[in-house]
């Protein structure tokens, strides 16, 4: 898998023939483009489920956000949905230490999910805003082994969704990545313009 995060621990192991680039799974999948494409099937199923099927139009919860991370991997790996127990980082960038998790996901309910959602009757600013802090907190925080940026991305779109708008256009961010991780390191310092600038530019009017 392309960006493979550095890890340790239980929640660390590779599938056994695998080169170390596919996390143990219950498929026994080594291959890591076929495990790419198993996961982005299912995450297809997941975003008809959530954002066409039955939308969350109410305060979302961190228990939502596990729910989906289990019905979108829990077929694929056996972690799916419980927070994370390793380090993660990416190069020199270090995501929450593991034994925050569980005390930032609580912050992050009251401070962003109770704070900003269900987005009713909210203009465009506000939404940005609700959006930018809210995406920028939970890739921080990164409260899963695996899919946490894809996660992410359908938070942002019920969001969005709820608001009555359509699902954010994410093109201009897979064309920048340096831009859009920058984005998230200015969080650290409690910055949100850069991602509500990535936000503005996604959301379709």
């Amino acid at each position: 898998m392309s960006n493979r995060y550095d890890a340790g621990g239980a929640q660390g192991s590779y599938e056994p023939g695998s080169a170390d680039q596919v996390l143990q799974n219950k498929l026994g999948v080594t291959d890591p483009d076929e495990m790419d494409e198993i996961e982005w099937l299912l995450l297809e199923q997941l975003y008809q489920a959530v954002l066409v099927e039955a939308l969350p139009d109410r305060r979302l919860q961190v228990a939502d956000l596990k729910s989906w991370h289990r019905r979108w991997l829990g077929n694929v790996y056996g972690w799916a949905g419980a927070e994370r127990s390793v380090n993660m980082g990416k190069g020199d960038f270090h995501f929450a230490a593991a034994a925050q998790v569980p005390r930032l996901l609580t912050v992050f309910e009251n401070e962003c999910l109770a704070r900003f959602t269900p987005c009713h009757d909210i203009d465009d600013a506000s939404l940005i805003e609700a959006i930018a802090m809210t995406h920028v907190e939970f890739i921080l925080i990164h409260p899963f082994r695996e899919g946490n940026g894809r996660l992410s991305r359908l938070l942002a779109d019920v969001m969005v969704v709820q608001s009555g708008r359509e699902p954010l256009d994410y093109s201009a961010w897979e064309a920048d990545k340096a831009a859009y991780f920058g984005a998230i390191q200015a969080g650290l310092a409690n910055d949100y313009g850069p991602m509500q600038r990535l936000v503005g530019a996604a959301l379709v009017n």
